[in-house]
């Protein structure tokens, strides 16, 4: 989450396309307070001092804001379910109380109120979680019903926690530990505990499952090493290697759609961007080549060397990497495909979103291709023209002649084709799916809150899932 800023300005001003009302001076914020992308990273959610934004991430060269909320001030947890109109509000005002609103229809559906503050929401398809500091509470998101109660956890002061996409999945993570690294898996389908994993030798700082729900990626408070393990057995599938020189604090992990790349931020100026890959080298180029016989070398050493050396010697480095202008700024990322192309958001403290073209073939630096003000979406700059990769042919142009794949078709792909494949098959239409809301109850809840009644689900159930209402709905004045 983005640490709280002053707040400058106030007020409302019209809105259609475009959110007003930010200074032309980038490093003068005024009241971000967090940030965070829904499920599939095609939004971005702000949360202000005003209230909160809900901003379109369909194009490079446009940041749409499709809804403002003022209904309630100093916003700090702002989560979207998938391009639904379901959004779940937490203030500075009332830490304690939940609001879930309808935005498109400018109504609140629930409200829950708990015994402490609010440190984290996440939520899917199946269930809504609520992460205090020393307890976690589990809802079935189509009622709101309390499904279990995971009371006298570890202290988790950040609510440090994340849960699956995947609803069939639908693996909750969480600190098992307040000294070490230690990963508590609950499957909140079966409402038990799955596994517990040692992951690390110091606290846990970030956490992240793949879309599938097969792998999920941690760092430690120190930043130097980012694990990915297999879901549910634990298994350790890659080690990567983030720097040795400084300890960082890591901000966000991320991994792209098919489970082939993980991104990470921290602090630094520096996004890393990790490659899963399982190195396989043939029989013939384990007997002939150089290369082979110096890391059979390297291989049959590491065995004798002490733990921590071995270790260094079988962590990956970054794939690619993206220089940011900046130090020391909390921010988040997320790996997408807009535009038939695969990018790198950044959305930072100091109120832009930077996005950057990814080369999924070579990686490297990662190119800048625009930024948006966040408290001002209009066009920032013309996107620079890209450099071009060997044969004299830009990036951009290679990548379009096979075609290229909606985002929502690379979920439908289940994890097993590379961004590469992905951008040369035929586009495809997205399916969204159908499933629907019954209605909300405060029977059940931590506490009970406001009962809104006569709402419109007596007239009909609303489709949080409907991705019609998705690109830009009308804003509600309030």
């Amino acid at each position: 989450m983005i640490e709280p800023v002053p707040a400058t300005h106030s007020g409302d001003e019209g809105l259609e396309q475009d959110c007003k009302g930010m200074s032309d001076e980038p490093a003068v914020v005024q009241g971000l307070v967090c940030a965070s992308f829904n499920q599939d990273s095609t939004s971005l959610a702000i949360g202000t001092k005003d209230g909160y934004r809900l901003f379109s991430l369909a194009s490079v060269d446009k940041l749409n804001c499709i809804h403002e909320g003022g209904e309630s001030p100093d916003v700090y947890i702002v989560e979207r379910l998938f391009s639904s109109s379901l959004v779940v509000v937490v203030s500075h005002s009332m830490p304690r109380r939940m609001n879930i609103y309808h935005f498109k229809k400018g109504t609140e559906i629930c409200n829950y109120s708990y015994s402490s503050d609010i440190l984290a929401v996440k939520l899917n398809r199946q269930r809504l979680v609520v992460c205090l500091e020393e307890s976690i509470y589990i809802h079935n998101i189509k009622d709101m019903k309390l499904l279990k109660s995971l009371l006298n956890t570890p202290a988790n002061r950040t609510g440090l926690c994340a849960l699956s996409v995947n609803h069939s999945n639908s693996y909750l993570a969480y600190p098992g530990s307040t000294s070490i690294g230690e990963i508590v898996v609950f499957d909140t389908n079966s409402l038990s505990n799955m596994i517990v994993i040692p992951a690390h030798d110091s606290p846990l700082a970030a956490m992240s499952f793949n879309i599938q729900g097969t792998m999920l990626a941690s760092a430690s408070e120190k930043g130097t090493v980012i694990r990915v393990f297999s879901v549910p057995d634990g298994l350790r599938l890659f080690e990567f290697r983030r720097g040795m020189k400084r300890y960082v604090s890591i901000s966000s992990l991320s991994f792209s759609a098919d489970g082939q790349f993980l991104s990470a931020s921290s602090n630094t100026e520096t996004v890393h961007i990790f490659k899963l890959d399982h190195h396989s080298t043939s029989v013939e180029e384990d007997s002939s080549t150089w290369s082979s016989y110096v890391g059979k070398v390297f291989s049959a050493a590491s065995t004798y060397l002490p733990a921590q050396v071995s270790d260094m010697m079988h962590q990956d480095r970054a794939f690619a990497t993206v220089r940011l202008n900046m130090f020391g700024l909390k921010n988040v990322c997320t790996l997408s495909i807009i535009q038939k192309l695969p990018r790198l958001l950044v959305a930072s403290s100091d109120g832009f979103l930077y996005i950057y073209n990814v080369d999924p073939q070579e990686g490297g630096e990662c190119v800048l291709v625009n930024k948006h003000r966040l408290f001002n979406s209009e066009e920032e700059q013309p996107p620079p023209e890209e450099e071009p990769m060997g044969g004299g042919q830009t990036y951009a142009a290679t990548l379009a002649m096979g075609g290229g794949q909606t985002y929502a078709a690379t979920l439908a792909t289940g994890g097993g084709q590379t961004y590469a494949a992905t951008l040369a098959t035929p586009a495809c239409v997205e399916h969204p799916a159908s499933a629907g809301l019954t209605g909300y109850s405060e029977d059940g809840g931590a506490k009970k809150g406001e009962v809104i009644p006569e709402h419109e689900f007596a007239a009909g159930p609303v489709r949080l899932d409907d991705e019609q209402e998705f690109p830009p709905v009308s804003s509600q004045s309030n």
